[in-house]
């Protein structure tokens, strides 16, 4: 059969069938897709994910979209080399059959230069899947963050009933493996389709009839790789499961345990004073416990499924050669045909088995789509969240603005100011009476608040809290937060750190170390006034930023931020009496809903 194929007009053929098939798996991939993402709930996952990136109205255009169809259309012409291949393969036997060296040499030729074509199609092929995935990655990335920091939803989200664990991870590891897992999954199920088609004809062809109980069946070759092969997979869809649960629970496991060594390292000081190494070490072994009794679940569990298929995939390997024996014994087909008919059989068999052998596979993509989705769920359900109506203004004007607790108790009941240029408000109350959290309304930070609040927004407002949040990389970085570093000359950044008492870091304005950890919160406290001097705000809020402070410094400070600011309006919370110089009004809460306003007189 392969010795008699015209190759003459094979090549002709194949760029037709390649153009065909491309079109109709284009189409039918299309058809599908639509239906799968409307019906099902990965579908719908999946397209929530995916769409926006490869609707040409995306702001990528058509570039995604067209770079997914040249990696189909190169993954159907593999196929294709393939379908050639098993010919020329068939050729060569059947001319080692016969002893015609001519035929044989001809068919040598034949493969030299299929395998070139393949290797070259192999390559582009590989680099083109490789340019969709980086591409998707980094607009998936820059979605996925930006809806994250998109209306604080970031931090709201820990207020949400259904709070998302490690939301890190799921950024750093799952946008990774969303690209690169779909184009994987999608072209092996697009090349195993086509292939399925393509060598079922060439195994039709090559069947026989089969005698079995005195029953003859026509063409059994190809009902038997059809039966054998759907048998396996329902035996192996029930094996394997149970391991898309356990690798959620997996990815969930070692995120938890990853969360508490970072926190240790944030926190080694506090846990070394306490001599704490015991306890921590207790709670990192229950972490990684769970790790690990997992991950023994999960090999349990993949070794009956990879045995299955390993078992089902090996004895695949000489059913064709025991059914077609017979045939070539008694003359009827030759060595070559015999060996084209055990290839087209793995190909169908293979192709069959694809879903099958990346059950595994699928699960745990199963469980990246319920992560990133579950991600944009809590952040949707976070930016839901009530919250005060925040308008922009001159000064600060505070109007019915209530305060609550989760448990709905009261802090703050109908709260009104009205802050001009130059005032100033000292906040005090007892421990727990809502200070803290009366700040965070009126930064919006806090959902259990209603009520009016109109100040400056944007850089007009700025929030500095008893440990101010120093940002990875220089100190000129940390000096000009939230700015860019780059505009603050080392004029103006010398000057600033002379004015907050840090003059000994004024040669290391471009160091980039852990200034967390490498300034004393004293030195944070005074770094935070510093980024007020930068940023020159019209409203300032200061959380206790002077805690760590004696009253000289924190005097110098104040006399400072008055001096240098003096239309700036400042609400402070404190406990110090010390405050009440550089203040006009005090806000006292008295619990219960309760508050006070009075002048102090300096």
């Amino acid at each position: 059969m392969g010795g008699g194929l015209d190759w003459s007009t094979e090549w002709s053929t194949s760029i037709m069938w390649i153009v065909g098939v491309f079109a109709a798996t284009a189409v039918g991939c299309g058809v599908v897709a639509a239906v799968v993402t409307r019906c099902t709930v990965w579908g719908r996952q999946f397209r929530r994910l995916a769409y926006p990136y490869f609707s040409p109205r995306g702001e990528a255009g058509w570039r995604p979209l067209l770079t997914a169809l040249l990696l189909l259309l190169l993954t159907i012409a593999a196929v294709r080399l393939n379908v050639l291949l098993s010919y020329q393969s068939n050729g060569l036997y059947t001319a080692l059959q016969r002893l015609d060296a001519a035929t044989f040499a001809r068919f040598v030729g034949i493969f030299a230069i299929l395998a070139t074509i393949y290797v070259i199609q192999a390559l582009v092929a590989y680099y083109v899947q490789q340019l969709l995935v980086i591409r998707w990655r980094v607009w998936l990335n820059d979605r996925i963050v930006g809806d994250w920091l998109g209306e604080r939803a970031y931090h709201r989200g820990r207020f949400t009933r259904s709070a998302v664990d490690n939301p890190d991870q799921r950024i750093q590891e799952d946008v990774a493996s969303f690209p690169s897992d779909s184009a994987t999954l999608a072209v092996g199920a697009v090349g195993a389709l086509v292939s399925l088609v393509s060598f079922t004809i060439i195994l039709w062809q090559l069947s026989g009839p089969l005698t079995v109980f005195g029953f003859e069946i026509p063409r059994a070759m190809t009902f038997a790789a059809y039966v054998y092969v759907i048998v396996a997979s329902v035996i192996a869809f029930r094996v394997g499961r149970p391991l898309i649960r356990l690798n959620f629970l997996q990815e969930g496991f070692s995120a938890s345990f990853r969360y508490a060594l970072v926190r240790l390292r944030d926190n080694s000081e506090n846990v070394a004073f306490h001599r704490g190494e015991e306890v921590e070490r207790s709670t990192l072994s229950s972490r990684f416990r769970a790790v690990i009794e997992n991950a023994w679940e999960i090999v349990f569990r993949s070794l009956k499924f990879q045995g299955f298929n390993l078992v089902v995939t090996q004895a695949a390997q000489v059913i064709p050669v025991l059914i077609q024996a017979p045939r070539y014994f008694a003359g009827q087909i030759t060595l070559g045909d015999v060996q084209q008919t055990a290839s087209a059989f793995g190909q169908v068999h293979d192709s069959l088995s694809f879903f099958r052998n990346a059950y595994d596979q699928f699960a745990s993509y199963r469980a990246v789509l319920d992560r990133l989705t579950g991600l944009l769920d809590a952040d949707a359900e976070a930016r839901a969240l009530p919250s005060v109506q925040l308008e922009d203004g001159d000064g600060l004007e505070v109007h019915d603005l209530s305060v609550r607790l989760p448990d709905d108790r009261t802090l703050v009941d109908e709260l009104d100011l009205i802050l001009t240029t130059g005032d100033a408000l000292l906040v005090t109350g007892a421990s727990g009476s809502g200070k803290t959290t009366l700040l965070r309304s009126m930064a919006d930070l806090w959902p259990y608040a209603g009520g009016l609040v109109r100040r400056p927004l944007g850089d007009g407002a700025l929030f500095l809290s008893q440990q101010p949040y120093v940002p990875l990389g220089s100190l000129r970085a940390a000096l000009a937060y939230p700015q860019p570093a780059d505009g603050v000359d080392d004029a103006r950044a010398v000057r600033v750190l002379r004015q907050v008492q840090l003059p000994h870091l004024a040669d290391r304005l471009d160091d980039e170390v852990d200034w967390a950890r490498r300034l004393s919160p004293g030195e944070q406290q005074r770094l935070g006034f510093g980024r007020v001097l930068i940023t020159r705000p019209r409203v300032v809020f200061l959380d206790e930023s002077t805690s760590a402070l004696d009253e000289g410094l924190e005097h110098t400070l104040y006399t400072l931020l008055r001096d240098e600011m003096p239309d700036c309006v400042v609400v402070s919370v404190g406990h110090r009496s010390t405050l009440n110089h550089f203040h006009d009004e005090r806000l006292e809460l008295l619990g219960e809903g309760r508050w006070q306003v009075s002048a102090l007189h300096r």
